[in-house]
């Protein structure tokens, strides 16, 4: 029973230091490198990409949508855009929509302030944050669906607008792209043997 005691202590322990990170690298962008080409939330439960503008033009809602649907970084596919969430009743300090959350909670924006000006240390784990464009949501506009949510970085808002209008997307992944990327029996196999390598020390100390 002891050992398994000892196990049961490791396992929380691995798990409660993975929860208090904010923000974790995933897909190395070099093999060893300290660079990554995305961060998980843990606390949204989101993967967004690093880089803000990776298509590296402006797009309609429905070219956007396509690109980030086909989106293939290092074999994970499943990219979307962001999910406005319920609307708060303005455009500013819209938390629960996932942009919103990146903004004020995740980046430390301030309604009113671009991003550029107000920010916390996250902010410098992505690149081309841009303030001068808006960035597409998934969500169309429920009263007329020729429209469709963005967000801007220059203050923190979102709004509806034509679809035909020219905007970036920002992909984000439901989840953790960690998990996707690495194949299930993988790491199944990596933490059984990390499990009996624990119950083999604690049962060597028991004897």
């Amino acid at each position: 029973m002891k050992y398994w005691n000892l196990t049961l202590a490791a396992i929380i322990l691995i798990l409660s230091n993975s929860a208090n990170a904010a923000l974790v690298g995933r897909l190395a962008a070099t093999e060893g490198g300290t660079d990554y080409q995305a961060y998980y939330d843990t606390e949204a439960n989101l993967t967004w990409l690093a880089d803000a503008t990776a298509a590296g033009i402006a797009m309609n809602w429905d070219d956007a949508s396509n690109w980030v649907a086909n989106l293939n970084v290092d074999g994970v596919t499943g990219w979307r855009l962001y999910d406005t969430g319920p609307y708060c009743g303005g455009p500013y300090n819209c938390t629960d929509s996932e942009m919103g959350n990146l903004f004020y909670n995740v980046l430390g924006g301030v309604a009113g302030s671009s991003i550029t000006d107000v920010h916390n240390a996250n902010y410098d784990l992505f690149s081309n944050i841009l303030t001068d464009h808006y960035y597409w949501s998934l969500t169309e506009f429920a009263p007329d669906p020729v429209d469709a949510w963005h967000f801007h970085m220059d203050g923190g808002s979102h709004d509806p607008y034509h679809k035909y209008i020219e905007m970036y997307a920002w992909a984000v992944y439901s989840g953790d792209v960690g998990l996707a990327a690495v194949p299930v029996p993988t790491a199944v196999w990596l933490f059984s043997s990390g499990l009996i390598g624990l119950i083999g020390i604690a049962r060597r100390k028991k004897s």
